[in-house]
């Protein structure tokens, strides 16, 4: 079976940068609206709840103990859950439309976030 193609033209953003007109379809991939954003400020696209790390992991990656490289394993193992699944699915459908697709996270650091991680499952 062939690999679905990369999608080169996924972006990865802070949410609370100012939206651009090359970032196409916003997506947020955050499960909590981030603090001091109105939602007509965020012009967000879609939400997809389901893909964001449940609240215990994300605790535990916040907390002393918390790893990157154990956090993308125990991220990927929730990602096969099927409610995100779909939502990952959906994603990847989107990315392959050709249209640019911006990941956007509350987190301080996108690069070191969760969102990375879906960032290289849709680009790798």
């Amino acid at each position: 079976m062939t690999p679905p193609a990369a999608a080169p033209h996924v972006r990865l953003r802070r949410v609370y940068d100012p939206p651009e007109p090359a970032d196409g379809t916003r997506v947020l991939v955050d499960r909590l609206w981030p603090r001091g954003l109105t939602k007509a400020d965020a012009r967000i696209d879609e939400w997809p709840k389901p893909l964001a790390p449940s609240t215990d992991l994300r605790r535990w990656y916040h907390g002393p103990e918390g790893d990157p490289a154990e956090f993308r394993t125990r991220y990927l193992a929730e990602l096969t859950h099927p409610d995100a699944a779909e939502a990952l699915d959906t994603l990847r459908t989107l990315a392959r439309t050709g249209t640019p697709l911006t990941l956007l996270t509350a987190a301080k650091d996108p690069t070191t976030s969760h969102a990375a991680v879906l960032h290289d499952l849709l680009t790798g």
